[in-house]
């Protein structure tokens, strides 16, 4: 336990400070739930909505010095991916499994090569001599 002035004051400011982080951490992971939750469901006009209050909220969290720069813009942009592909390529297209061809392999037969001739070389300064 501190015994100077400043020093439990700081105790007291970090505690809160963490309090205030662990709520914008927990609030951030409630919204990115639900907007992947919404993006799976297929409802894309929701999560149109939805993705400017996600981006602000990430941003907000990075301007208080909760997350990283750099972890928000990956958050960002992931997001925005998931949204891109999934209107892309629509939830309810379900292919049918595919019938199984049978393939026949040709082994092609190849006549034995014979070993490559071994050479022998002389460094540059051994053929100097030599000649």
């Amino acid at each position: 336990m501190p015994n100077i002035k400043s020093a439990k004051k700081r105790v007291t400011v970090i505690a809160r400070r963490n309090d205030e982080n662990a709520f914008v951490k927990a609030t951030l992971a409630t919204m990115i739930k639900k907007f992947r939750a919404t993006v799976n469901a297929g409802d894309f006009a929701a999560a149109d909505k939805m993705l400017p209050e996600v981006t602000s909220y990430i941003y907000s969290a990075q301007t208080k010095g909760v997350i990283h720069k750099n972890t928000a813009a990956r958050k960002v942009g992931r997001l925005n991916a998931m949204l891109f592909k999934a209107k892309l390529t629509p939830a309810t297209k379900v292919e049918a499994p595919a019938e199984e061809v049978k393939v026949e392999v040709k082994e092609e037969v190849k006549a034995e090569e014979a070993p490559a001739k071994k050479t022998t070389r002389k460094p540059a300064a051994k053929k100097a001599k030599a000649e």
